[in-house]
């Protein structure tokens, strides 16, 4: 199985730590992974952006950087899904575009292509759930909270493998931070307000860090939770499974 690794703009640039890991815990469970050096952006701020021509050269580079491997694996819901649901509208229509199909977050890759059941390594920390809008309503890595029916949560089911981790997830689960891209640029107030507000919730679980599959959303709470000195720390999901490898 070939692997091709994206790591997306923000990640490469802000977070590095988070393109090691997953590098680090792809690796350690014996797949062939490459990371092509002249990726780019895959043109998700540009499309949201309304800058579409601009985002469909991004998006034909992506194509011909990452088709000729078996799965492109992100650290990131959002970009996996970018990839997933707009780029069959952006890339040509004359011939069969591969990385639709085979792009996946590294969440649901790990749980639903690897199945991977055990890990080594402890993380004897409280730890909030953060359930990304991507991931939940796009990408299925959790279920929308819906009385009387049962939820499923694949990132809790990973973490679960680490040993002394305890796993929350705040009331309101599946409500979004306030990030949205281009969402928190165009409307500030609100945004920051929704942030706040998630930051309290997951806090009032007791948590010491709050994880997710999106960088862009831990972002977005931890730069308020720093101006705002709130005791809440903020992690990648893959950090987590990759501390201890």
């Amino acid at each position: 199985m070939k692997i091709g690794l994206f790591i997306p703009c923000y990640v490469d640039a802000l977070y590095p730590e988070v393109g090691k890991a997953t590098y680090k815990l792809l690796c350690h469970l014996g797949l062939d992974v490459t990371y092509p050096e002249r990726q780019t952006c895959c043109g998700q701020p540009m499309s949201n952006a309304g800058f579409e021509p601009m985002a469909r050269h991004l998006a034909n580079n992506f194509e011909d950087m990452f088709s000729g491997f078996d799965y492109v694996v992100a650290p990131s819901a959002s970009c996996a899904a970018f990839v997933r649901f707009n780029y069959p509208r952006l890339l040509p229509k004359d011939h069969e575009c591969v990385t639709p199909k085979n792009t996946m977050d590294i969440v649901e890759f790990l749980h639903d292509i690897v199945k991977v059941k055990s890990l080594p390594g402890s993380f004897p920390h409280v730890v909030s759930v953060h359930n990304s809008c991507h991931g939940v309503r796009e990408l299925g890595l959790s279920s929308p909270s819906e009385r009387n029916i049962p939820r499923y949560n694949k990132i809790i089911d990973l973490l679960q493998l680490k040993e002394g981790i305890t796993i929350k997830e705040p009331e309101r689960v599946d409500e979004c931070c306030g990030f949205g891209g281009m969402f928190s640029v165009e409307e500030p107030d609100v945004s920051v307000r929704m942030g706040e507000n998630k930051i309290e919730r997951h806090m009032a679980t007791g948590a010491e860090y709050v994880t997710g599959p999106d960088s862009s959303c831990l972002m977005h709470m931890e730069g308020i939770a720093r101006r705002e000195k709130k005791p809440i720390k903020f992690i990648h999901v893959a950090q987590i499974l990759a501390n201890g490898i």
